[in-house]
């Protein structure tokens, strides 16, 4: 089995910083594409930011120039850096990973269990 493990979530100022880990554990045979997203009370699900097996990366324009996905290939590892933090990035934040679990098996996507990150004004 493959689990998500998040941390890194809490209570900030505006203008604060925080950073988001998600671990990626179990019986992994490659990582694809690893991504965030997050859910405001009352809002549909968005994604926040991606990264692929070779390290490119998408955002959404709301956290451009604000937040930076980066990976650890060696940690099976995703983080958000997550900096200049406003009010309306307060939700729960999901890490989402595609992950193949043998060489003879089509990957599959993964989520963790969500951390809240809340940012007051």
């Amino acid at each position: 089995q493959v689990q998500l493990v998040e941390s890194g979530g809490g209570l900030v100022q505006a203008g604060g910083s925080l950073r988001l880990s998600c671990a990626a554990i179990g019986s992994i045979y490659r990582l694809n594409a690893m991504g965030w997203s997050r859910q405001a009370p009352g809002k549909q699900r968005e994604l926040v930011a991606t990264i692929t097996s070779g390290g490119s990366t998408n955002y959404t324009d709301s956290v451009k120039g604000r937040f930076t996905i980066s990976r650890d290939y060696a940690k099976n590892t995703v983080y958000l850096q997550m900096n200049s933090l406003k009010p309306e990035d307060t939700a729960v934040y999901y890490c989402k990973a595609g992950v193949q679990r043998n060489w003879y098996l089509s990957p599959y996507d993964y989520w963790g269990q969500g951390t809240q990150v809340t940012v007051s004004s």
